[in-house]
């Protein structure tokens, strides 16, 4: 990695993201009122946006570096992490959702390790990661601007999330079986 890697502005918008995790986590615990909590939920929407910015930047302005491989990754792992341990605080059940989680990058973080063993690594999230991902948001989004929803409406946006999680999850470790089966053949 480069010196001049750290000024990139993706690099600089994935690092605004890990800076906006205590914000939105002291913000959204000590919220008392429906603007503190909407406030919490923009947070979180003012973080999306500049998720998707910096892929966009980092593609259309050839700005993707090794660093950038690690950063986005890592402050999106590490908002979905924030977010949904806050909402421990708010809503019964959503530690399923947790567990999930947890046991679904613990064990993709082991098949990285394994892949790049081989000296190989994944290239970017593939669709179902997408599409997990943003129903995680979605759903997380709600859960925190909203928190005296109706409570069934709350465990079905948490069944969703955790049934996309798990269906992420599975195919993510589908690939992962493949790719390691199938180690390249070296020429």
């Amino acid at each position: 990695m480069k010196k001049s890697d750290w000024l990139a502005i993706p690099n600089l918008l994935s690092l605004l993201r890990i800076i906006l995790i205590p914000v939105f986590v002291s913000v959204y615990v000590q919220a008392v009122t429906e603007a503190d909590y909407l406030w919490s939920a923009l947070i979180l929407i003012f973080s999306g946006i500049t998720d998707w910015l910096d892929g966009v930047i980092a593609r259309r302005f050839d700005m993707i570096t090794d660093l950038g491989k690690f950063l986005d990754p890592a402050a999106d792992k590490l908002t979905q992490l924030a977010i949904i341990l806050s909402l421990v605080v708010t809503w019964d059940y959503i530690w399923i959702v947790v567990v999930i989680f947890i046991i679904k990058e613990l064990s993709l973080i082991v098949c990285d390790i394994l892949l790049l063993r081989q000296g190989r690594m994944m290239d970017g999230a593939l669709w179902y990661g997408k599409v997990s991902t943003a129903i995680f948001y979605a759903c997380s989004i709600i859960l925190v601007a909203f928190p005296t929803m109706n409570a069934n409406i709350a465990y079905g946006l948490m069944f969703l999330t955790g049934i996309a999680l798990l269906f992420s999850f599975i195919l993510y470790t589908r690939w992962f079986i493949i790719e390691l089966r199938n180690p390249p053949h070296n020429s």
